[in-house]
């Protein structure tokens, strides 16, 4: 195990809060960059990764200190779409290279593992034969491009999670599982998130969240999370899915609102913060922020 990947497991074990980044592909479509379905947010990988790097860096100026690499897309699946396959360990290793350029020497970069089909479609979740197979491509990708930790994200249904978190959990890297659920703690495929962390668990990830889910739908999942004794946390959306973009921002929740939010959720024991889809810069400021001010209050209460 890496240094890094040591210096990792060592934070989580001090239940000392801990800011990941916020959203990327929403980014990158804010600021004019094309992030149509099927490639979304890897477009930026071909056409111009220094905007890319410039989003990693304004996060990690911004306090965040895991840094999410680009790679949500970059599996062979999504790039066969637009006849690129053949590129997906290189394209891996490229959006690898720009988180870790930015994350500095303190920081940690994320490999992103999301579902193979889309997130909100657990219907279209691939056999558990064609799972193993690309999931396990994609985490030799990003184990061999350098990242510190395996992040399962989004994840739609307890099969698929599962098989993910197994093949993760072969690899010498910290693995984090998280879920999309709805307000009623269910995953989007009708689980409930309580047998879902029931089943990654057997394969002993070090940390479980929830995510791209909106803030008022947190607070069903925190107790279920918080009843399995180990690392949780979540970072939430502010948006909704959109067809064309991939995703549609709402500024319905500011960074101020956003913070607030947070530190609420973290006073049930999450120790795991940041922002999904519409989340920007501004927030994950906020948020740093805030943590801190909280930190700071309750160790002199």
């Amino acid at each position: 195990m890496s240094t890094r990947a040591k210096s990792m497991l060592q934070r989580l074990r001090t239940a000392t809060p801990l800011v990941i980044d916020g959203a990327l592909g929403t980014e990158l479509e804010r600021r004019g960059v094309a992030t149509g379905l099927p490639l979304w947010s890897a477009h930026a990988l071909l056409e111009c990764p220094e905007v890319v790097s410039e989003i990693h860096r304004e996060y990690s100026g911004a306090g965040a200190e895991v840094l999410t690499a680009n790679t949500f897309r970059t599996q062979r699946r999504t790039l066969d779409n637009a006849g690129l396959g053949a590129r997906a360990g290189e394209l891996t290793q490229l959006a690898v290279d720009l988180a870790r350029a930015a994350s500095g020497d303190s920081g940690w970069v994320a490999g992103s593992v999301p579902p193979l089909e889309d997130c909100y479609r657990p219907d279209r979740v691939p056999p558990d034969a064609a799972l193993r197979v690309e999931h396990a491509e994609h985490i030799g990708h990003l184990v061999r491009a350098g990242v510190d930790l395996l992040l399962i994200e989004t994840m739609n249904s307890i099969r698929e999670a599962t098989i993910a978190v197994e093949l993760a959990a072969r690899s010498d890297l910290p693995v984090w599982a998280s879920f999309v659920c709805d307000a009623d703690a269910r995953l989007l495929s009708g689980e409930s998130l309580s047998d879902a962390l029931g089943a990654v668990l057997l394969h002993e990830p070090q940390a479980l969240l929830v995510n791209c889910l909106p803030p008022s739908a947190v607070p069903a999942s925190l107790p279920v999370l918080a009843a399995r004794g180990i690392p949780f946390g979540v970072y939430a959306n502010l948006g909704e899915p959109n067809d064309d973009t991939g995703f549609s921002r709402s500024e319905e929740v500011g960074p101020r609102e956003f913070a607030r939010r947070n530190v609420e959720w973290l006073s049930t024991g999450a120790t795991l913060l940041g922002g999904c889809c519409g989340t920007g810069p501004d927030h994950i400021a906020a948020l740093v922020e805030s943590v801190s001010r909280e930190s700071v209050v309750r160790s002199n209460a």
